[in-house]
């Protein structure tokens, strides 16, 4: 008896350095949309391993179960940004103004338990607290690479804006996590 074989993973458009967008257009690998796209996507799997440092702490539900709403709103964005083509854009799940009133009603939760910031932090603490400035940073390049597309796309302005928040959602949520595991903010000392 032989096994029929499986759709294959490999489809060997990528070995000459081309790959293809959602909407079938066919681009370099350096093209700033692959750039974008690549680079949320990069910020997405570490948002698993912040979930995995998470998984143990008691009190961090809530927080997991938002990065995984999080993350499934980054394959979004991701989609969108892989599109060129309108008509196929229109097709894919959009980024609205409650994804990111969701991400600003998150921060303004955390924020009220935590001490004010009056000064720049070190990022570290907690081991998950570490991972969530490290996924920040990640945050902060996807959202420079989405802006290349954004600021001739208007179609964009959402994604960007989304992005924003998010970065400082991780920001807020290093510091929340800090707190809740009894690790202190550790201040910058600009000598």
């Amino acid at each position: 008896m032989t096994n029929t074989p499986k759709a294959k993973i490999y489809t060997r458009t990528g070995d000459k350095g081309n790959t293809r967008l959602v909407d079938g257009s066919c681009v370099e690998k350096f093209n700033p949309r692959v750039e974008a796209y690549g680079t949320v996507d990069e910020l997405n799997s570490y948002l698993g391993v912040v979930r995995s440092a998470l998984k143990d702490l008691p009190g961090m539900t809530q927080l997991d179960l938002t990065l995984e709403k999080v993350q499934n709103e980054l394959f979004n964005i991701g989609s969108l940004l892989a599109t060129e083509k309108d008509e196929v854009f229109k097709l894919l799940p959009a980024i609205t103004g409650s994804h990111i009133q969701s991400l600003e009603l998150s921060i303004d939760e955390m924020t009220v338990e935590l001490p004010e910031l009056k000064n720049f932090i070190l990022p570290s603490g907690h081991m998950a607290s570490a991972h969530l400035q490290v996924a920040r940073t990640f945050c902060r390049r996807a959202e420079r690479r989405s802006a290349e597309i954004a600021m001739k796309d208007e179609r964009y302005s959402l994604t960007l804006q989304y992005l924003n928040r998010l970065s400082d959602h991780l920001f807020v949520a290093a510091r929340w996590v800090n707190l809740k595991t009894g690790h202190q903010d550790v201040l910058w000392k600009h000598t």
